[in-house]
C-alpha cells in the first residue's frame, strides 16, 4: 500500500522554502519535503480551465484572467507565490495542468514514460522541485525495493535483439542513449509511498559528482474519468 512517508529513511522534512533549498541532502537523504495544507478550490481552478488532452502549461496572465471564487483566487496566488518565491532563487519552474499524456499508451520495447519509476538526470549540479496542487499525486519508492528495467532478462533480450549486437560497453552506449538505464521495475511487496497533495518536494536527480543516489518515482497513471491534475514542476 502507497502511504505518505512520515518515517522515511531517505526522506527528511523542514518548514520553509528556504530550507527545502539550502538544506544539503547527504546520509542517503535523497528527497526534501515541505508538509502543507495549503488553502483555497484548486479543483475549480482546473474546471474553468478546459485543458485539452496533454500538458497545459499555464503562465500568470492565464491564471489571473480566470473568472473563479475567493477560494479559486486563493489557489492561483498560491501557485503563483510557490513559483515566484523559487524564482527568486534561480529556479525557473512551471505551473501544469495535466490531462492525460499523448502517446502514452504506445507500446515499445520498454516502457520510459513519466509514469515508470525513474530518475531525473542532468549535466550540472539540479534538483527537480515538485508540487501536486489537486489531483493524484506523484509516488517514490526505495532504492532498494527496484531493479533496473534493462536488468530484467525477458527485458533485457528484447533490447539487445534490437541493438543486434553484443552485450558490452557499445550496449550499455545504447541503454544510455535511448534512456533505458532510468527505468525500474519495482520488486515485491516494495516500499512506496506518496507524494502527496500540497506539499513541496525537491527530490536528487542524476548528475555527475551527486552525492545521494537520485529519487526514484513516477507519475500517476492517467486513469480514464479522473480530473486532470494541477502541479508545480522544475
Amino acid at each position: 500500500m502507497t502511504a505518505e512517508p512520515l518515517n522515511h529513511p531517505h526522506v527528511r522534512y523542514v518548514n520553509s522554502i528556504a530550507e527545502l533549498v539550502c538544506t544539503p541532502m547527504c546520509a542517503g537523504v535523497n528527497a526534501l519535503c515541505l508538509r502543507r495544507s495549503l488553502d483555497g478550490d484548486f479543483t475549480e481552478v482546473i474546471r474553468h480551465l478546459r485543458a485539452e488532452r496533454g500538458i497545459t502549461t499555464l503562465d500568470r496572465d492565464q491564471l489571473l484572467a480566470l473568472r473563479v471564487s475567493d477560494a479559486g483566487k486563493i489557489a492561483i496566488e498560491t501557485m503563483l507565490r510557490d513559483q515566484e518565491e523559487l524564482r527568486a532563487y534561480g529556479f525557473d519552474p512551471e505551473i501544469d495542468c495535466i490531462n492525460g499524456y499523448i502517446g502514452h499508451d504506445q507500446q515499445e520495447l520498454m516502457r520510459t514514460d513519466v509514469c515508470s519509476f525513474h530518475i531525473d538526470r542532468a549535466t550540472d549540479i539540479a534538483d527537480t522541485y515538485l508540487c501536486t496542487y489537486a489531483g493524484a499525486s506523484s509516488i517514490g519508492v526505495c532504492h532498494e525495493d527496484v531493479i533496473l528495467r534493462a536488468q530484467v532478462p525477458a527485458v533485457r533480450a528484447r533490447l539487445l535483439a534490437d541493438f543486434g549486437g553484443a552485450d558490452d560497453e557499445s550496449f550499455l552506449d545504447y541503454l544510455r542513449g535511448n534512456y533505458y538505464d532510468m527505468h525500474y521495475e519495482a520488486l515485491p511487496a516494495a516500499r512506496t509511498f506518496s507524494f502527496g497533495v500540497g506539499h513541496l518536494w525537491r527530490i536528487a536527480i542524476d548528475y555527475p559528482g551527486t552525492a545521494v543516489p537520485p529519487c526514484i518515482h513516477r507519475a500517476p497513471d492517467p486513469v480514464d474519468g479522473e480530473p486532470p491534475r494541477l502541479i508545480l514542476i522544475g
